[in-house]
């Protein structure tokens, strides 16, 4: 056996798809379904304050009166009566990770959450299931004035008011009805603010985890770079395998500010009964950069469309992204930038992978309005199909406003080259190596803007739906 195909032996999918049983003795699950019962629940679950529950109540009756999303691909296997919206452990979030209860702390180990921590992260949030279950912060960089917390303890403090006047207004719940579900019943996520002028020299991170079957997870990621600013934010999912259907659809808004900038990294390991309906969106103000580097696998239907709104003059920002389109996946990304600023820059480059009969499709928006003159707008995006049985579509979309702009589309969809694999194969290559060496290649411009630990997770991800596992 080649070396190769013995590192994809040893990186077996179960790192990700163990699962923890959940006893009632330890864990706190909601009924299933939705209705105002539920979303009060949820509400005195949080210890809400009086605003916020009656905003999960306006959303939760825009959410019945819109209708499913029409763009996308079908999601008529997901069924509201049959998720439970909030499953917790009966213990509080810990600051430290020897009081994590064992049985959740055994699952965080397991996918490498506090040895990541000890190597290279400037502070951690781990949640599991709807709540936090663990978050901890590095001295030097609270001591900088950064604030890294979750947002319901937030939302208690000083920044209670900056939270009111930032949550939902970048997405709000009349925006589509996954919005709307994810106001009614969030939970858990993170909220940063990074003062002026401070520049954290090391990521931060958030990690989660649904166990539960049958459930959803809302979580709600507020992140505010002040003026000056410069912060990378790191992400990662995975969920165990299930023959029911899970939800994920949380909501993320990003905030930067004038000559700040931030970085944004995820790396989506959901199972393959997952529906992915997540929301991204970030505004930019004046010479503000914002940066995405976005790696999507997993899940069984996906909708993935990071927006930015580049709102300041001379503002930038920059979408780097993959997405892997296996066997019964049908996988909608791409990203969406609007230009209102004048002389604003985005550049997105997206790579689509689909094997075994999956469905990758890029769907982009530009939209650079009047005011926006001397903008600069290039895409590209490049799909790539394994084998005859996968599919992938392009559908960008253009939307120009102004004479005064430089506008850019490159679309490349093709198979990997039979000359290729032959040539590799003369070199005593197998053809299912000379197949994974052409895809890594293919998504090196993703796995190259991201930190080691995550490229070579990227890679071994790329490794693993090659080989089948």
């Amino acid at each position: 056996m080649s070396d190769n195909k013995q590192k994809v032996v040893e990186i077996d999918r179960s790192a990700y798809e163990f699962k923890d049983i959940e006893t009632e003795k330890d864990f706190y699950r909601m009924q299933e379904g939705l209705d105002e019962e539920t979303v009060l629940k949820v509400s005195a679950e949080k210890n809400d304050p009086e605003w916020m529950r009656d905003f999960r109540l306006k959303c939760l009756k825009l959410y019945n009166e819109m209708e499913m999303p029409k763009w996308g691909p079908s999601i008529e296997g997901l069924d509201m009566d049959k998720i439970t919206s909030y499953v917790r452990h009966k213990s509080d979030m810990k600051n430290n990770w020897e009081d994590v209860p064992e049985d959740i702390k055994n699952t965080f180990e397991r996918l490498g959450i506090p040895q990541a921590e000890r190597e290279s992260l400037a502070g951690v949030g781990a949640q599991y299931d709807s709540e936090l279950v663990y978050h901890n912060v590095k001295d030097e960089v609270a001591a900088q004035g950064v604030i890294y917390t979750d947002l319901e303890s937030a939302m208690r403090t000083e920044y209670a008011d900056m939270i009111k006047s930032h949550f939902m207004t970048l997405i709000p719940p009349t925006d589509h009805k996954f919005a709307a579900l994810h106001g009614a019943v969030w939970s858990g996520g993170s909220f940063v603010y990074v003062p002026k002028g401070v520049k954290v020299d090391i990521p931060l991170q958030s990690y989660f985890r649904l166990n539960a079957a049958g459930a959803g997870q809302f979580e709600h990621t507020l992140i505010i770079v002040d003026e000056g600013a410069d912060l990378h934010f790191i992400e990662g999912c995975s969920a165990p395998k299930y023959n029911v259907a899970n939800l994920h659809a949380g909501a993320v808004e990003l905030f930067v500010a004038k000559n700040a900038r931030l970085r944004y990294s995820t790396i989506e390991n959901w199972s393959k009964n997952m529906y992915n309906l997540n929301t991204k969106r970030a505004l930019i103000e004046e010479n503000g950069i914002m940066e995405w580097v976005s790696g999507s696998f997993g899940s069984h239907t996906g909708y993935l469309y990071p927006m930015t709104i580049l709102k300041g003059d001379h503002s930038k920002m920059e979408f780097t992204g993959i997405t892997f389109a296996g066997k019964g996946q049908n996988l909608d990304t791409g990203a969406k930038v609007v230009h209102q600023g004048v002389g604003t820059t985005s550049v997105i480059n997206s790579k689509s992978i689909s094997k075994d009969g999956g469905i990758g499709t890029y769907r982009s928006s530009v939209v650079i309005q009047s005011s926006a003159k001397k903008a600069k707008a290039s895409v590209s995006c490049d799909s790539l199909m394994v084998d005859s049985i996968s599919r992938a579509d392009t559908i960008p979309g253009m939307d120009i406003r102004t004479d005064d702009a430089d506008v850019g589309h490159e679309a490349k969809i093709g198979r990997i080259s039979d000359d290729a694999i032959f040539y590799l194969m003369s070199r005593g290559i197998s053809e299912e190596e000379a197949k994974a060496m052409i895809v890594s290649g293919f998504a090196n411009p993703v796995s190259k803007e991201l930190p080691l630990e995550y490229a070579v997770e990227m890679n071994n991800l790329i490794k693993l739906e090659m080989s089948g596992h």
